[in-house]
């Protein structure tokens, strides 16, 4: 005789048992058939689940119609928003009638939904089983296009005719984007009809800020007072020479191996492939040797340069406006690669000083004299890369280095020599902040120095040195020229403002010494273990009536550590808020001024990007999966569109600022500039460009892996394991040179293979909207207004 099973008996409402319904009305809801939608009884609402004739697992499969119902609604859904935003729209679920037996929800999950079928039943099941944390509940919808955290009052300046890299642009001012909502919205879904790697040049604006900017007067819109030369009474520190090659070989990359003297070897070159998949070439970089990519491809405007090691330091160093045509346009790049290939650091040890290491100072200059460039020329010039001089300290090899983000070097009008190119920011090895002043290349360069080769300078002693005794400085960020922000591998972030101390370094008997008796002004415990990405967030702090105080520094910073938080920490506060939690170490931290705030890493390699704004705090929304975990994330001031390095050895770009919803006009396109490869029986690397744009996927849930449309495209898979050498360590958009150079992406590896791209988007079809920039922009006032919503059928 089989054993009998226990009846199923109803569960008892819990509205009922919390005195929201009293005996009366519970027996009328039972005798009531189920009806679509939600029920209300004397101002009541009360959801209604079918229960199934499941197990109720989780674990269990789900019924198929009901599967391939949510598959259609989920289609229309961001799927990382759900269980986040304010009235849900609830999944309607067409089910069979099975004598189904009754139970009730809880009021609040109660919403309004289009009825389909004559037994529809709702659940919200998939929407909390998605929710992490309790957020505010805004009455922003959360879909919504990215809020800007200020209004800046004034115009901004754009691009007029394609931008040209060695020559001035042609600019002219313009509405902001914060002008009002009309322009807000235009702009903003303007962006969204880029398919292109790079950004838009007709809608590339500055929307940087910095306390430092001229606000009074004529002019003030404009570059040359947005973006103000600092620190011009700082001159370059006394103890600086130049050193031979001899002398300077022990700062620089070496290889594993030893000689029988017992000295390490110079780097071997590095075998790496280029060109086109099918006709690929060989080619043997020695360190400090560049290549331009335009000899295996007319259209490549990329260059290739060898560092000799594994570079975790990489940034682009901000020029004047004024003097950029007086320095022919050049670029100046600083790049801090490891002592080896094999080194590998440990977090929160010290080492002892000296330790000797470098720091490269790369340039990119035009091939043509300055007389040539005059002249119009039809093939363009992307210019060449050249390692002009290298910088030996005893710090140890640097983690992270970073110019001062406004421009800090001399005028070229200056009298005094040798003047100062910027100063240059790190953390090191040795457990110290510092801050360098980094002479200008044309200065310093010994007499008939040839000048394909570098030169080597040695700067013993830095402008400032800031060291914890109870920790190690890792990460940091600049807020401005006088504030910066400091993660320790003890999980505290410093706060220091040296622009008081960096003033005084100029002032008699300082002027020769370092200053390192500084103390911060915050010291703020945040993560339980090691930081090891920040960013501030950039936007003014606002006076109790809302006015944004432009004269002082923001307050607000985003950072990640290796106890896999995401945190958003205001300074006033003194505490950090968690904002997501991942099993994973997060590697990189960005701010993007057009998304409104951080952009970070999420769990399975997602890079995501978070809102700041007070409406929409800490909701986010993911951008793309690469195939590898993320190294390193950089955003731009001037356009939007994000730069991401991976593992797997990929450099890709993508569009946050693409449009809302799926099947749209525009795609949601991945860009892969490039792809490093390493053959470990041959030990030689490939560098694969030119791919084809790639439609973002996203990878399905546990609980959708089952519910297959045939349509649904295959998510590719990854390995999982790459070699150690093919890592893209650090990506830079070039913030610091105007408009016209806001294209440059840099992108480092482990190999020590560093390189450079010009990159420009491209109109859906080829076809601005609005009838031109000028209507995206509204700067005729007196034209006809048209539909703000631009019609997809344009672009049929």
């Amino acid at each position: 005789m089989p054993r009998e099973l226990r009846p199923r008996t109803n569960r008892p409402s819990y509205v009922a048992l919390a005195g929201y319904l009293d005996d009366d009305d519970d027996k009328e809801e039972e005798e009531e058939e189920v009806r679509p939608g939600p029920s209300s009884k004397r101002g009541k609402s009360t959801a209604f689940v079918e229960d199934d004739e499941d197990s109720e697992s989780d674990f269990a499969p789900d019924n198929a119609e009901k599967d391939v119902v949510e598959e259609e609604v989920e289609e229309d859904m961001d799927e990382d928003t759900i269980g986040e935003i304010d009235n849900e729209v609830e999944e309607e679920i067409v089910t069979k009638p099975i004598s189904p037996k009754r139970k009730r929800g809880p009021a609040s999950n109660i919403a309004k939904g289009k009825m389909k079928a004559e037994n529809v039943v709702k659940s919200v099941g998939s929407l909390s089983r998605r929710q992490l944390y309790a957020l505010p509940t805004p009455n922003v919808h959360h879909r919504h296009r990215a809020v800007p955290l200020f209004s800046r009052v004034g115009r901004v300046e754009r691009l007029t005719t394609g931008p040209k890299t060695f020559s001035v642009p042609s600019v002219a001012l313009t509405n902001g984007f914060t002008k009002d909502s009309k322009v807000t919205d235009r702009v903003n879904k303007s962006w969204g009809y880029n398919i292109g790697p790079g950004p838009l040049w007709e809608l590339v604006e500055d929307r940087g800020w910095f306390k430092e900017a001229v606000t009074s007067g004529t002019g003030v819109d404009t570059e040359e007072k947005r973006r103000p030369i600092v620190y011009p009474e700082i001159a370059i520190r006394d103890g600086w020479k130049i050193l031979t090659a001899q002398e300077a070989a022990a700062y620089l990359p070496t290889d594993d191996v030893t000689t029988d003297e017992g000295v390490l070897k110079p780097p071997p070159p590095l075998q790496c492939y280029f060109g086109p998949i099918k006709s690929q070439k060989r080619n043997n970089l020695q360190m400090f040797e560049s290549l331009s990519m335009s000899t295996y491809s007319t259209e490549s405007n990329a260059h290739v340069f060898n560092a000799g090691a594994p570079v975790w330091g990489l940034d682009w160093c901000p020029i004047y406006i004024g003097d950029r045509a007086k320095r022919g346009f050049k670029q100046y790049l600083a790049i801090a690669p490891f002592p080896s290939r094999s080194h590998s650091p440990d977090i929160g040890r010290k080492v002892a000083r000296p330790s000797y290491a470098c720091i490269q100072i790369w340039s990119l200059s035009s091939t043509s004299s300055s007389s040539s460039r005059k002249s119009p020329s039809k093939k363009p010039d992307y210019g060449q890369m050249k390692c002009e001089m290298v910088i030996c300290l005893d710090s140890g090899p640097a983690y992270d280095v970073k110019w001062c983000p406004l421009p800090s070097h001399d005028p070229t009008s200056a009298e005094h020599t040798p003047r100062k190119l910027g100063l240059l920011a790190g953390t090191f090895e040795d457990g110290s902040f510092s801050v360098f002043v980094i002479p200008d290349p044309k200065d310093v360069r010994p007499r008939g120095h040839d000048d394909s080769a570098p030169f080597y300078v040695n700067l013993s002693r830095p402008l400032l040195r800031i060291e914890l005794e109870e920790t190690a400085c890792w990460s940091f960020d600049w807020a401005n020229s006088g504030l910066v922000a400091i993660g320790t591998t003890n999980g505290c972030i410093a706060i220091y403002d040296i622009q008081a101390a960096l003033g005084s370094c100029a002032e008699g008997e300082v002027a020769s010494t370092t200053v390192t008796d500084i103390l911060p002004t915050h010291y703020i415990t945040v993560h339980q273990s090691a930081i090891r990405s920040l960013a501030w967030i950039r936007a003014p702090p606002s006076s109790p009536s809302g006015v944004p105080c432009l004269d002082q520094d923001p307050t607000t910073i985003a950072s990640g550590g290796y106890d896999g938080m995401e945190c958003m920490t205001d300074i006033r506060e003194g505490r950090g808020v968690v904002m997501n939690r991942t099993r994973d170490v997060i590697n990189a931290m960005a701010f993007s001024p057009f998304g409104g705030g951080p952009i970070t890493l999420d769990h399975e390699n997602t890079v995501k990007a978070y809102s700041a704004s007070p409406s929409m705090l800490a909701r986010g929304h993911s951008l793309f999966e690469p195939q590898g975990p993320v190294w390193s994330i950089n955003a731009s001031d001037y356009h939007p569109q994000l730069a991401v390095g991976a593992a797997d050895g990929s450099c890709s770009t993508t569009n946050t600022l693409r449009a809302t919803r799926r099947g749209g006009a525009a795609p949601f396109f991945v860009h892969k500039i490039f792809q490093m490869d390493y053959s470990r029986n041959a030990k030689e690397f490939r560098m694969l460009d030119h791919f084809l744009p790639q439609e973002s996927l996203e990878r399905p849930s546990v609980r959708s892996k089952g519910k297959g449309k045939k349509d649904n495209p295959a998510v590719p898979s990854g390995t999982g394991a790459w070699p150690q050498a093919v890592g893209i360590h650090r990506v830079v958009w070039n913030h610091g040179n105007g408009l016209a150079a806001s294209g440059w992406l840099a992108a480092a590896t482990a190999s020590g293979l560093c390189r450079v791209d010009l990159l420009w988007g491209r109109w859906v079809q080829d076809k601005i909207p609005y009838g031109g920039i000028e209507g995206i922009r509204f700067e005729d006032e007196d034209a006809m207004e048209v539909d703000s919503d631009v019609s997809e059928e344009e672009f049929d």
